[in-house]
């Protein structure tokens, strides 16, 4: 009865969330990014009442997309679901987190967080985990369009939220489905490029040259906060590996852009290469949120 009870407040909740009505436009960079954060906060407000099949499910967009077990990427709300039901816990557990950090493009359209979650099993153990999350505003509403999140095997002590990623100043963004295009290759592009670059002269270098100084990893289970700044990612993702020498190759499937040019997200598979350590490794699925300041600058990694 307690859990019913607590079910239906939760829904209620999420009916509320999802019924209020539109505010104004944000006027500024900064106001964007908090009108992000806060629809981040209130979902996961909704999750802690609920179910986490519930509790996530209500933020994802119909065409969400998430890296699941098994080397693959779920495609779509019902798949997502699927997963998760797929769990026997996942019905009984609930999940809370807080974000971190936002960023947001130059239209006000597009945007990601990140932050730190608990998992409140049934057998009232806990789990830490982090998450990462894209997302775009689409009817006045923000839902999650790419999301993942990983276990740690500790809480971080006392976490400190980051300086939000903004453009300059925000800007409405004319439809021009040309332009989308193009950003979009470029984006493209530089993804490809990145791998090149990192067969040339090792995974580790190549990671501190495409990513931006304020970059955020979320790091394996042993990292109790996400890895910041893009150094200090190149060593945690070059750690024992040959000087110039990369044991992956990728390229994106998928690109999402925002209409600003300015932040969007690449999807795709780490490929082994021939002469990886394990040559029985399969495909990695990956998504990296990427940004620049203008549409003149290049594409630099700020969240994987």
């Amino acid at each position: 009865m307690l859990h019913l009870l607590r079910t239906v407040a939760a829904c209620a909740g999420l009916f509320l969330l999802a019924s209020q009505a539109p505010a104004a436009p944000p006027a500024t960079p900064q106001q964007a990014v908090d009108a992000l954060l806060a629809a981040d906060r209130a979902y996961a407000a909704a999750s802690a009442r609920t179910d986490l099949i519930s509790g996530l499910s209500a933020m994802f967009a119909d065409d969400v997309v998430m890296p699941v077990p098994g080397n693959r990427f779920a495609r779509g709300a019902a798949e997502v679901r699927d997963y998760l039901r797929s769990v026997p816990d996942n019905a009984k557990s609930r999940l809370e987190w807080a974000p971190q950090r936002g960023g947001i493009s130059a239209d006000g359209q597009h945007g990601f967080t990140f932050g730190y979650m608990t998992l409140h099993k049934p057998d009232q153990s806990t789990q830490a985990q982090k998450y990462l999350a894209y997302w775009i505003r689409r009817n006045d509403s923000w839902r999650v369009v790419v999301y993942k999140r990983s276990r740690s095997n500790a809480a971080p002590a006392q976490p400190a939220p980051l300086p939000p990623a903004l453009p300059a100043q925000l800007a409405a963004t004319p439809a021009d489905a040309a332009h989308t295009q193009e950003y979009a290759r470029s984006l493209d592009q530089a993804e490809r490029t990145f791998s090149d670059t990192a067969q040339r002269i090792g995974l580790g270098p190549a990671f501190a040259q495409y990513g931006s100084a304020d970059a955020i990893n979320l790091g394996g289970p042993d990292d109790a906060e996400v890895v910041l700044g893009a150094d200090k990612i190149a060593l945690a993702v070059g750690a024992g590996l040959a000087p110039g020498t990369s044991p992956v190759t990728w390229a994106p499937d998928e690109v999402i852009v925002a209409g600003s040019g300015d932040l969007g997200i690449t999807i795709g598979f780490l490929q082994p290469n021939a002469g990886a350590a394990d040559t029985g490794r399969k495909p990695v699925p990956f998504f990296t949120i990427w940004r620049r300041a203008t549409t003149a600058d290049p594409w630099r990694y700020v969240a994987e």
